[in-house]
């Protein structure tokens, strides 16, 4: 049996207010973290925040001078808290990275290992960003992978769609939230 957590990636509150489409995409992912706490699946936070002055950041990562330009992601400001909708419960982990993927400038590694997690869920937004680095990553890592496909969410509705139906299928599960409710409820 693996032992498995759920991974809320990015859901902070710039964030959600650029990408959401009003597709019901936050009551889906809350049903999803109610689903892993009923299940006994750890619910583990991941979010990007950036120290002030941005010293992490090298002009030569243009995605991250972006991310700066656009003011987002400065640890402590009120967008990069995690949206109220899906705030963290006592007992879940907040684990703050510093790049693209959940496990780059971040102790998520040695969290899942001290819990001894070999299989990940991964929800968040976006789906071309934070899920698909974080994919590669954990592959890389050994990491059995199951994508929760409608509790990822981009700004370009067809890149979600070639990634969670071309690309994730090959190394990941990739379900629906309803679909993986049902396959961990208690029987």
């Amino acid at each position: 049996m693996t032992n498995t957590a759920l991974l809320v990636m990015d859901v902070q509150r710039d964030v959600v207010a650029i990408a959401d489409d009003g597709s019901g995409y936050l009551p889906r992912l809350r049903r999803a973290i109610e689903g892993a706490r009923a299940a006994d699946i750890p619910v583990i936070y991941v979010v990007m925040g950036l120290r002030p002055g941005d010293p992490e950041v090298s002009p030569r990562n243009r995605g991250m001078t972006n991310v700066v330009r656009a003011g987002l992601f400065t640890e402590g400001a009120p967008g990069t808290e995690i949206h109220p909708d899906v705030a963290p419960q006592r007992g879940d982990v907040v684990v703050t990275k510093r790049r693209g993927s959940a496990f780059s400038g971040s102790d998520l590694d040695l969290v899942l290992r001290a819990r001894n997690i070999d299989s990940l869920v991964l929800t968040g937004i976006a789906t071309s960003a934070v899920v698909l680095s974080t994919l590669w990553h954990a592959i890389d890592l050994d990491f059995g992978l199951t994508v929760l496909a409608d509790a990822c969410l981009d700004t370009d509705p067809e890149v979600h769609t070639m990634l969670t139906e071309k690309l994730f299928p090959q190394w990941a599960d990739v379900v629906a939230v309803e679909d993986w409710l049902k396959a961990i409820a208690p029987h």
